[in-house]
């Protein structure tokens, strides 16, 4: 929370006015008793846990940056990075917005659930910058954990989703509230318009806090303050952080705002400690804008029920009922076949919402003389089968659309193009190109170093092959090139020989790994694990690949300490 201007708040002379008491610490339950209502369990509970490993990463990292995560000092890039990386992981669309009005040129981080109506969006947002002093916990790591949380829950959770929900992390609010104004006057009257309600976190752990809801008995306010209703804790309007947050920005621009707070430098009365507990006279947070403002000065208590809460505000505003729900996907997504030959695809399901239930697979749009059939013919959704697709002889050729179809409670599909032609014959032989690696790099794109006639690992044949990694530090190389699959064969078999030598000494655990691919397929992911004393040769069918040009690609990455050397050659695309 920024610094009080003269014109907002409380006066100060009226806060030090009151006279100082001590009251009966708060009670420990944390999470809504029998009474609460029904509604406020359809939420997830939101783990403190998980929300102070975040405080603790936004901790260590102030400690290694000159102690704080002011807006734009190297702890706050640091923060905006860790924050960006798990919202990348779990599937958000975010965007770097770089403020160039604020005081310290740095960037708001926006976050976008994929899901849901565009033009109705519920924004969540809490400034991400700290003060000079200290590293920002409490103020306002606090509402940035429990953002990034509750964001985190959503994405794992996966909802049927009735308004969009956007995430926002503000940069130099410290300075005067700056990221949230840039973005505000960033957006076009339209874009304000999709905007139905945003809700500010601002400081919500404060070790003497109370419970403060900004524009309390607005309708925007509802869904919070039923929350906190339903633990019984008699929230209150938030009047000391009146037009000191990221809020102020989105009211003054007409869009409906409301927000957590648990209070900052003014001073608990008498009568808020004998309903919450603390110490009447004292200030909220006791390490308000100072140095021992650390993952020292957090209440727990404070932190889950304000987290349980954007949770249950967010379900209440943006969540559909649940209902069960799957997807279907197929790999290779096209295919090519001769008149009397047959391909193979792979069909796969996953459940995206609710719980698993029985899919039974079908197709449509073959032409005359092709046959799909589906093996198993239904799966449980995340589970897959293979389809097989066969012409007779008097199959009509050309390119087709085929629909494939999941039946469950709902209908979902996916489109697999098959062309079917009329020549017949194998062209067969070795397509991969410079496969013993005897005549330079070309066809193949290689980091360096990796085709190498170096004796300390030798070739298996004459003097060239491919090492990747094998350096005893955190290291990747890859290995690649295209190749295009005849079609009208009978056997598709590619292989390689693999020679694995590691200094690892576990017997448990894969530290360094070699993945193998063709096309989008994951075909091995081979590692320390797998090391012997010679080449092994590996093979795969990959007949699903027959007409088509498709990348083959070798990808090892090693990690910081005791070298795996991956040793490739010999390596070869039979079609016959």
């Amino acid at each position: 929370m920024r610094l009080r201007t003269p014109t907002t708040g409380l006066a100060l002379a009226v806060l030090a006015a009151v006279t100082m008491t001590v009251a009966a610490q708060p009670a420990t339950a944390i999470r809504p008793t029998a009474a609460a209502p029904v509604a406020a369990l359809a939420a997830p509970d939101i783990s403190v846990s998980n929300v102070q490993a975040h405080l603790a990463q936004f901790n260590s990292i102030a400690t290694s940056n000159g102690g704080n995560r002011r807006a734009g000092s190297a702890g706050y890039t640091a923060s905006v990075s860790y924050v960006k990386s798990k919202l990348q992981a779990a599937g958000y669309t975010v965007t770097e917005q770089v403020c160039t009005s604020c005081v310290y040129r740095s960037n708001n981080l926006i976050a976008e659930w994929p899901h849901g109506p565009a033009d109705q969006v519920v924004m969540f947002g809490a400034h991400l910058d700290g003060v000079s002093a200290g590293p920002g916990i409490n103020d306002n790591g606090s509402g940035s954990a429990s953002l990034l949380e509750n964001a985190l829950v959503l994405a794992s959770r996966n909802p049927t989703m009735t308004k969009r929900v956007r995430f926002a992390w503000w940069t130099d609010e410290e300075q005067g509230l700056n990221g949230s104004e840039f973005y505000v006057n960033s957006l076009t009257a339209t874009q304000r318009g999709y905007i139905k309600g945003y809700y500010n976190f601002d400081m919500v752990s404060s070790t003497n806090g109370g419970y403060f809801i900004n524009r309390l008995n607005s309708t925007t306010a509802a869904p919070l303050k039923a929350y906190w209703d339903s633990l019984g804790l008699q929230p209150e309007e938030n009047v000391e952080g009146q037009g000191r947050s990221d809020d102020y920005p989105f009211q003054q621009a007409g869009i409906p705002t409301s927000g957590y707070a648990t209070g900052a430098s003014a001073r608990k009365t008498s009568a808020q400690a004998a309903k919450w507990g603390g110490t009447s006279g004292a200030a909220y947070d006791p390490c308000y804008h100072r140095s021992c403002d650390t993952t020292s000065n957090i209440s727990t208590t404070h932190l889950n029920r304000s987290a349980d809460g954007v949770a249950y505000a967010l379900w209440q505003l943006a969540v559909g009922t649940a209902t069960n729900d799957f997807s279907v996907a197929v790999s290779p997504t096209s295919g090519s076949l001769v008149r009397g030959g047959s391909t193979t695809a792979t069909v796969s399901t996953a459940t995206t919402n609710g719980s698993a239930q029985t899919v039974a697979l079908s197709a449509s749009g073959a032409p005359a003389g092709v046959t799909v059939s589906f093996s198993p013919s239904s799966v449980t959704s995340g589970g897959s089968a293979t389809m097989t697709v066969s012409a007779s002889s008097t199959a009509t050729t050309g390119t087709f659309a085929i629909t494939v179809t999941g039946t469950g409670s709902v209908t979902r599909t996916a489109t697999y193009s098959l062309t079917v032609t009329g020549t017949g014959g194998c062209t067969g032989g070795q397509v991969v190109g410079n496969g013993s690696f005897e005549s330079g790099t070309t066809p193949w794109t290689a980091s360096s170093g990796v085709i190498t006639s170096s004796t300390s690992q030798p070739a298996r044949t004459g003097s060239y092959k491919a090492w990747l990694d094998g350096y005893g530090r955190t290291h990747t190389d890859t290995l690649s090139q295209s190749v295009t699959v005849p079609a009208g064969c009978s056997t598709y078999t590619l292989g390689f020989y693999l020679h694995i030598d590691t200094a690892e000494t576990t017997t448990g655990t894969a530290y360094d790994r070699l993945t193998v691919q063709l096309g989008t397929t994951t075909l091995a992911t081979y590692s320390n694990l797998n090391a012997a004393s010679g080449y092994v040769l590996r093979s795969f069918n990959v007949a699903a690949y027959a007409g088509q040009t498709v990348t083959l690609k070798f990808t090892g990455t090693e990690d910081a300490s005791l070298q795996t050397s991956f040793v490739i050659d010999d390596v070869t695309l039979q079609a016959s």
